[in-house]
């Protein structure tokens, strides 16, 4: 797709983070917006920003994690717009307490972050992915996973599964498109840390997904260490623009840095040399960037 100027992007969790980063860097390349986000206020902050710009957006509040209500953004974009020809599964969460142990994670964390993270793209796709080859213009689909999805690590499990799963049926949606000839790229996004309130996902968790115990909290010295990490990250808006050029260029697989290339290979070679893995903590990996100042 090497036009964007009157086409039609829609957008999940956009009201915040890279998801409003991607509506407003393809607005400013021409592109129509549906900006989606369960947080009904904050999709329509998105939406408000890109109008007062002189952008056509449309906000359309969707759990990702519900089908129906995939299914319901789809009709309305094509209502409004009569055409999608680029969809960001972007919408993602990391339940609180991410340095447990898997067997310390209850039953409502991994049903949240499988429902978001794994779901929200395979809803997506059935969804839009039908209709878009209908069209039978040109299109391009973008999934946001994450390095945790590339790497082993004790930390954030229920979010690291759920992105390694969406990674696999990112990369069998590229298949099969490729297999059909159709005239549709993808996108698989795996940031690193991005400075983003990814990690305040509590605030959008369904009442009915809440621990009974409550939320799990970050220990303070590992939430001090976050901070600064974070504080050091790159922006969403360096990761969209990132995106633009993976889509204008047709790129499948986008990593955001190097920085965690050594622990990819390490997992990688270790595989196919069936011998036992060496799993880093990610958390202590990144913590020398902190003297050096390198962006992760």
């Amino acid at each position: 797709m090497q036009n964007l100027a009157g086409r039609v992007a829609v957008i999940t969790g956009a009201g915040s983070g890279i998801g409003a980063a991607m509506a407003r860097c393809f607005a400013r390349s021409g592109m129509k917006i549906v900006v989606s986000d369960i947080d009904a206020a904050a999709a329509e902050a998105t939406r408000a920003h890109l109008c007062e710009a002189g952008h056509a957006a449309i906000a359309v509040r969707t759990d990702v994690a519900n089908q129906p209500e995939v299914d319901a953004l789809a009709e309305t974009a094509y209502e409004q717009f009569g055409a999608v020809h680029l969809l960001c599964n972007n919408a993602g969460i990391v339940p609180s307490g991410r340095q447990r142990t898997i067997w310390e994670y209850p039953l409502e964390d991994w049903a949240w972050s499988l429902g978001v993270n794994l779901m929200g793209v395979v809803h997506g796709i059935r969804s839009f992915v039908p209709r878009m080859l209908a069209q039978g213009d040109e299109g391009h689909v973008v999934t946001t996973a994450s390095v945790a999805g590339l790497v082993g690590s004790s930390g954030s499990v229920p979010y690291g599964l759920a992105k390694q799963a969406a990674i696999r049926a990112t990369e069998s949606l590229y298949a099969a498109l490729q297999e059909r000839g159709a005239p549709i790229g993808v996108t698989l996004l795996c940031p690193g840390l991005v400075n983003t309130g990814i990690y305040r996902s509590e605030r959008n968790r369904p009442s009915d997904l809440r621990p009974a115990a409550g939320a799990a909290e970050e220990t303070p010295e590992l939430q001090a260490i976050a901070d600064q990490l974070y504080g050091n990250a790159i922006s969403p808006d360096e990761v969209a623009e990132m995106v633009r050029r993976a889509v204008l260029d047709q790129q499948f697989y986008l990593l955001t840095t190097d920085k965690f290339d050594e622990p990819i290979r390490e997992r990688t070679e270790a595989i196919l040399a069936r011998r036992n893995p060496h799993f880093r903590n990610l958390v202590e990996l990144s913590k020398s960037d902190l003297r050096t100042g390198r962006p992760l």
